[in-house]
């Protein structure tokens, strides 16, 4: 016969049912967890890769932002057949590269599309130097006080690191993503131009500086202090052309120095010899007399011996402005090429200064150029000088008025 069922056998069932319950629930809830979990570690480990800079804006979108870790400057000159239509075709198309690479998709017709593995920062800023206006007879719409840079007194400088008609500086967080970007950009030029030179430079990873636009160099200083602070009225004042020929307002002045190190012979300095040379300290760049890296440097303070506290000979002293007109933004990269038979290393600096007019940055390199005593340890071998574009919004063209 069917055993029956007690009132004891029935709240034992029922509370071995609930129990049950309870448990798939938890259960449940560990899951959930445990993908949640597992799914920001996976967020966190990509992060960098998956971080987007927007292509489209007033402003092109290399420059007034923390600095990315890798950077590639290529500089072409145009063919003997390339014309203002001809430029009109060829800026069409890296615009539509530069927004597709922007977002980590692929461009048109992707030789290599796996390689697009995300955005990654990744930003390509378009610039003209002074010999294409002179090809193209454009010179009445160049910006205002736009022209070759003279000569300084320093300078050594080399015909492969040096002018240009056409700059594109790409720049990301990631080397994979900059070498597909960078080749796709050259391999859509070739049929306008031919590369002049391409140089690479890199920052301090993300994550190990505070703050992107300020780095150590590889003489070991703290780079980029006393910048204009991003997103203030203070740089854009300093920056941004606001006025003159309509496709240049928005865009900026850029002057890129490659500047090579002497790192065997610097390296014999003592620290202090060092701090003398540079004008600040070593362990946090503040100003010698200072505490802070942003303290205003005091160059009449003196020492108990009564000479100066920063050298008349000092870096920091030398590139100070003589009036508030002599400012400008900088975003140092290093560069490290080899190591010679002997061990001294191909080192160095591209050093990019962005202003709307060069009138703020020639007498302060002057200045350097005359009585600098960092100029034993370093030498510029490349020099170049572009216009940089104003922004675009969805449907328009880099420089779409200049070539128009």
């Amino acid at each position: 016969m069917p055993k029956k069922f007690s009132r004891r056998d029935f709240l034992s069932v029922a509370t071995a049912t609930t129990a049950s319950g309870v448990v798939s629930a938890s259960a449940a809830v560990a899951l959930t967890s445990d993908a949640v979990t597992k799914r920001a570690a996976l967020e966190a480990q990509t992060a960098t890769l998956n971080k987007t800079e927007n292509f489209f804006g007033k402003y092109q979108n290399g420059i007034e932002l923390e600095l990315q870790t890798f950077s590639n400057f290529i500089a072409f000159d145009i063919h003997d057949d390339t014309d203002k239509p001809a430029m009109l075709r060829w800026m069409s198309v890296i615009t539509d590269d530069i927004a597709k690479l922007s977002e980590g998709k692929p461009v048109l017709a992707d030789a290599q599309p796996q390689l697009a593995l995300g955005p990654a920062r990744l930003t390509a800023t378009v610039g003209f130097g002074p010999s294409l206006f002179q090809k193209l007879k454009l010179q009445s719409l160049a910006p205002k006080s736009f022209a070759k840079l003279p000569g300084f007194d320093i300078d050594q400088l080399k015909s492969e690191f040096s002018d240009g008609d056409v700059l594109v500086q790409v720049s990301c967080d990631d080397p994979i993503v900059l070498s597909h970007a960078s080749r796709a950009i050259v391999r859509d030029s070739m049929s306008f131009a031919s590369v002049r030179y391409s140089q690479q430079g890199f920052s301090n990873a993300q994550g190990v500086s505070a703050s992107g636009t300020r780095q150590r160099n590889l003489m070991g200083q703290v780079d980029g202090t006393d910048n204009p602070a991003l997103g203030s009225a203070d740089f854009e004042r300093i920056v941004w052309i606001n006025e003159g020929p309509e496709w240049a307002v928005g865009g900026t002045i850029l002057v890129l120095r490659r500047i090579a190190m002497q790192l065997n012979t610097w390296d014999q300095l003592g620290r202090t010899d060092k701090e003398q040379v540079i004008g600040r300290n070593l362990s946090n760049g503040a100003p010698l007399g200072g505490k802070n890296e942003t303290d205003v440097p005091n160059f009449a303070g003196t020492g108990e011996d009564g000479l100066s506290v920063i050298p008349p000979f000092a870096h920091i002293r030398r590139a100070s402005p003589s009036n508030p007109n002599e400012r400008f933004f900088r975003r140092p990269f290093n560069y490290e090429v080899g190591v010679a038979e002997d061990g001294t290393p191909d080192v160095g600096l591209l050093w990019t200064a962005y202003m709307k007019n060069l009138e703020q940055y020639i007498p302060v390199q002057q200045r350097l150029a005359k009585f600098d005593l960092l100029n034993k340890w370093t030498v510029p071998i490349g020099s170049s000088v572009f216009a940089i574009a104003g922004g675009v919004e969805p449907g328009e063209v880099i420089a779409e008025k200049l070539f128009s």
